[in-house]
Order: structure tokens, then sequence, then C-alpha cells
């Protein structure tokens, strides 16, 4: 009898920390706002770096809807462990690589300099410090901490002023962004319910998407679909 109940009990622990997996996708619905050319010719390395021409990246749709850069993440969970791996900010081609980036608090963010020419890291956070450091070409990799979660902020180039990437800080590792698919997925969600938002840089912190799911054992479809404002 000892050993079922102890079999029981573990097989509940091991379900606990398995958990569900959160999986959607991202949608826009309405006429897309037109992405920008991006004038580079300031620096001719960063014109160099690319063969066609390079738009902005705070509202990229496909031709189906697929609605890429949205941060998703819980609301409401937490977690004690900081992961061991670097989260990882490259500037390529005098753009920042990822976009949009989810860290947690105490987790080393690298900042990676793959140019060969020089960038200005300049982070504007509100609750961790901010900072600002230069990385020439000879030097091809910083790295940072935020001790605390953040809501989103920017990290920019002083150098390239059209060089952003932005950042949310959370206290626990049930996040995502999604892809140009629109296609977002979380693994290892602790059963429960839960608050899931979805962040758009062009809609901004206001205008969040948010929706409550139920987690279980096995995995979770939840789509979000943002919509063109009406004009008033």
């Amino acid at each position: 009898m000892k050993k079922i109940i102890s079999t029981i009990i573990i097989a509940g622990m091991a379900a606990t920390l398995l958990g569900g997996d959160l999986t959607g996708t991202v949608t826009y619905e309405g006429k897309a706002p037109k992405r920008k050319t991006l004038r580079m010719d300031s620096d001719p390395v960063c014109g160099a770096a690319h063969q066609a021409a390079v738009h902005t990246e705070s509202f990229i749709v496909d031709e189906n809807g697929n609605l890429a850069n949205v941060l998703i993440y819980l609301k409401n969970a937490s977690a004690d462990t900081v992961p061991s791996e670097s989260a990882v900010i490259d500037q390529k081609g005098c753009m920042y690589a990822p976009h949009v980036i989810g860290v947690q608090a105490g987790q080393e963010v690298k900042i990676l300099n793959s140019d060969p020419t020089m960038h200005n890291i300049h982070g504007l956070p509100k609750v961790n410090k901010e900072f600002n450091f230069g990385m020439p070409k000879t030097i091809k990799e910083r790295s940072v901490t935020f001790d605390k979660p953040e809501d989103v902020f920017v990290i920019k180039c002083d150098v390239h002023p059209w060089m952003k990437s932005y950042v949310h800080v959370f206290d626990h590792p049930y996040f995502a962004v999604s892809g140009t698919d629109g296609k977002y997925a979380i693994s290892g969600v602790p059963t429960g319910e839960y608050e899931v938002v979805a962040w758009q840089e062009k809609f901004g912190s206001k205008r969040t998407l948010t929706q409550t799911v139920t987690i279980g054992d096995d995995s979770t479809m939840l789509d979000f679909i943002f919509v063109r404002p009406s004009k008033k």
C-alpha cells in the first residue's frame, strides 16, 4: 500500500512539474499599415550589409493576416529558478535581432556586435538601471542583467536611430514571441488558470489583448486577433 501511495504522489508531482503547453496564432484584421523603408546611407557599412531595401519591424503581417513580433505571456505566473542560458540580442546589419524579446530577472543578456562598425547601446528601463555604452567594431560582446521584473522598454542605438529592440523582464519563463507565421508556443506551463496577455508594438501597453485560459497536462490552443482601430 505504501508503494502505491508513493507512486501516486510522485506521479502527481511530475505532472505538476511538467505541466502543459500553450500554443496559438496571432493574426490581424483590417488594412495593415505600410511598412516604411529605412534609410541607412548615413553609415556605409549599414547600407552595404543589405542587398535589398530594409523596412521597419514595428508591424509585420503577411498576406494571410499572421502577425509577427507579438509578445505573449502569462500574467499571474511565477517561478523560483533563473535560466543558466543567456538571452542574446545581436546587432547585425545595423538591426537588432530579435526585435522583441522576453528575458527573466537575473538572467544574463548578452549583447553582440556582428557588424564591422560602431554601435551605441542605450537601454531605457524605468524600474531597472538605465545603461548606455559604446561597442566599437573591435568589441564583439557585452552583457547586462536586469534585477527586477519590468514591463516593455526600449533598447536603442544612439549612432543609428532606426535601431530599436523591445525588452520585457519577467519573473517566470512562460512567455514567447510570435514568428513570421504568427505562431507562438509556451511549454511546461504548470496546470491552473491564467491570464494570458498579447503585446504588440504599435498597439502598445494600453491596448494589449488579454484572455483567461485553463492549462491542463496536455496542449492548449489560444489564438489572438488584433483588430485595426476604427476611425473616430
